[in-house]
């Protein structure tokens, strides 16, 4: 009935991953093509009515396979995907970090790779996943709403996989910016309202305006206009500091997390405003 694809990069995570009693179609994407490609090959290759995508880092419950069997056991030929419950463990005693706040927004989102099963029929009919998207960001969103647009419904099951946290190191906050480049297409692809139909939030306007003040900071100054440029800084200073306080607030507090909040703040407006500048001038070519 299924066959599950788990794309991978070679995550020493990958054998916890793989159900067993199942066929299981591992793709090695060896050529960083991104997990899009992946998957597409992997459910090119399979010979069941439906593929079931897991990443290579998470960990399917206990009774998977019985609980996957009955989320799509009997479903309506218009059901085009069934989604897990996932649940992202947190450490106990202690605030999670930033780092382990965005993980466990995953528990929240829609219709994410983490654990999705599609009916290969629906797969066929759009073409699997979109290869433009490089990354494991917004590939998963945007096959959601091409199934949908198709005339799929998407449903959400009772199985459950778990996705723990990563330590991704200190940048790894500035590095996942890459990501706007991606909403760039997201835009091109579904037009302005996608993020609505998907549940996804977005701070690139204030990170925008932020960006802005610095820059016309450096400009001013170096134009010898010092009033300018203070009111500038400061305005850059006031939205860099509230960005800060609204990642440490929530979180443990710790001298290393503050300053690593601290730090990155600063780097994520510009980074994200520079990704998404690359985004648009890709799509537009």
């Amino acid at each position: 009935m299924i066959t599950v694809v788990i794309p991978t990069i070679g995550r020493a995570s990958l054998p916890g991953a793989i159900p067993e009693g199942v066929p299981v179609i591992v793709v090695e994407d060896t050529g960083r093509r991104g997990p899009a490609a992946a998957r597409n090959r992997g459910w090119r290759q399979a010979r069941t009515p439906w593929v079931v995508f897991l990443d290579d880092d998470v960990v399917p419950g206990e009774g998977w396979l019985e609980a996957v069997t009955r989320d799509l056991a009997n479903l309506p030929e218009d059901v085009g995907g069934s989604q897990a419950r996932i649940e992202v463990p947190l450490p106990a005693g202690r605030r999670p970090t930033d780092a382990e706040r965005n993980t466990a927004g995953l528990a929240g989102a829609e219709w994410i790779t983490a654990d999705m099963a599609y009916r290969r029929a629906a797969l066929e009919k759009v073409g699997g996943f979109d290869e433009r998207f490089p990354r494991a960001y917004r590939e998963d969103a945007d096959l959601a709403l091409r199934v949908r647009a198709a005339g799929f419904r998407l449903v959400k099951g009772e199985r459950v996989t778990r996705h723990p946290v990563r330590d991704d190191g200190f940048w790894a906050s500035v590095r996942f910016q890459r990501g706007n480049a991606d909403d760039a297409l997201m835009r091109r692809v579904h037009g302005p309202g996608w993020r609505s139909r998907i549940g996804a939030g977005g701070l690139l306007p204030r990170h925008a305006a932020t960006t802005a003040l610095g820059l016309g900071a450096v400009g001013l100054a170096l134009a010898g206009r010092r009033g300018g440029a203070m009111a500038a800084a400061a305005g850059w200073a006031a939205l860099t500091a509230r960005f800060a306080w609204e990642r440490i607030a929530p979180g443990p507090r710790t001298p290393a997390e503050v300053a690593r909040m601290a730090v990155t703040s600063a780097f994520i407006p510009p980074a994200a405003c520079l990704h998404r500048l690359r985004g648009e001038l890709k799509v537009r070519r």
